[in-house]
């Protein structure tokens, strides 16, 4: 079939299979439209070359990897994906590197939440990749501060601690042509999938994920997911929904306070004295935060129970000891200060602090006795 057999809106001209607009295409796409009519008729209308498109070399591309799983590309792509019907949203992509299978899930930003979603997901379904292949921003790696240049530390992030506890390696690429893959699959999504939700009706992230999930990612890896170049499969197993419960939350350390207090994000918990395990004044907590605001209190591997308070306690003085009784201290709100006059010392001049009066005459002063004696006769 050529193009001439369609009209100017993209309807079939020969036989009226697909008519204007019919579907939600908008006849900018040739290829999507003779894959619907090839749906529709089960006509074999496309082949392998029929998609492929000529490009001036502009750099050596690099070969994909050998094994499913040993390297799989991480990066978010901002879309008007629902085209108004609903939110916007940013668009998670997994794309493994040697077989090109796609994992997807729609959220509101590019945050440490939509990484952990859509990675939990990918671990679920497949296990653990070996190494994730994101870009620079700071949700997967970070510049370190000054104390950790001073201490020879090296700079993690929430996301990059999660990696880490599942042993799964972070790499950083230099420039969005690094990571092409998964930047052309987004170009495949914002075409393809964009229709497909309007032809589905879909108005919310949620209907959206389930249809990634339960038809979409499925179709997509059937049709573009090509086998690796060596048969082993290089994902962990999963380590269990428990324990990724466990390893995908935020954990901030915090110091306790004399009264047993730790304030964290405006908030302030007062940690309950324990027989064993007890978290002494001035140590180093850690608070784990999980995605649904559920919250924890460790020392050195140790949960500690805890109440929230409305704000820290005050802590009241001694009371004062006199003559064998204790008296209560008064406050400064009790306690009468002394207040100065209306017309205090230091508000006169020197002249009328130190007034200068008549001179007093001096007292005549008696012989002294050895000038007496010495005197002639």
């Amino acid at each position: 079939m050529h193009r001439a057999a369609f009209g100017p809106e993209g309807g079939a001209v020969e036989d009226g299979t697909l008519g204007a607009g019919d579907e939600g295409y908008d006849g900018r796409d040739f290829l999507g439209l003779l894959e619907a009519l090839q749906e529709r008729t089960g006509a074999h209308l496309l082949n392998a070359g029929s998609a492929a498109r000529r490009r001036r070399a502009h750099r050596q591309r690099r070969e994909r990897k050998a094994h499913f799983g040993e390297l799989v590309q991480l990066d978010g792509s901002f879309h008007d994906w629902l085209e108004g019907r609903g939110p916007g949203g940013c668009l998670m992509n997994m794309v493994d590197d040697a077989t090109g299978t796609t994992l997807c899930r729609l959220g509101k930003e590019e945050t440490i939440w939509a990484a952990v979603g859509v990675l939990k997901a990918w671990i679920e379904r497949y296990g653990l990749p070996r190494a994730l292949y994101t870009d620079g921003k700071n949700v997967y790696v970070r510049e370190p501060n000054a104390g950790e240049r001073r201490r020879g530390e090296v700079a993690v992030t929430q996301f990059g601690r999660m990696c880490q506890a599942l042993g799964i390696e972070i790499r950083a690429a230099r420039s969005p042509q690094a990571k092409g893959r998964v930047e052309r699959n987004h170009g495949t999504h914002q075409d393809r999938l964009v229709k497909k939700l309007r032809r589905k009706g879909i108005r919310t992230h949620a209907d959206a994920n389930r249809y990634l999930a339960e038809e979409y990612c499925p179709q997509h890896n059937a049709r573009y997911a090509q086998p690796a170049a060596a048969p082993e499969d290089d994902h962990l197993p999963s380590p269990g929904a428990r324990k990724l419960e466990k390893i995908f939350r935020l954990e901030t350390e915090r110091v306790l306070s004399n009264d047993g207090v730790v304030q964290h994000e405006k908030r302030f918990y007062q940690v309950e004295r324990q027989s064993q395990h007890h978290a002494p004044a001035k140590g180093k907590v850690k608070v784990c935060e999980g995605e649904d605001g559920s919250l924890e209190i460790h020392y050195r591997g140790q949960t500690l129970k805890w109440q929230e308070i409305a704000a820290r306690p005050v802590c009241e003085k001694p009371a004062e000891v006199t003559s064998g009784r204790a008296t209560p201290r008064a406050t400064t709100s009790q306690s009468q200060r002394w207040k100065p006059g209306p017309d205090p010392p230091w508000r006169r001049g020197y002249q009328e602090r130190n007034p200068v009066g008549p001179a007093l005459p001096h007292p005549a002063r008696a012989p002294s006795s050895w000038a007496s004696a010495s005197a002639p006769p």
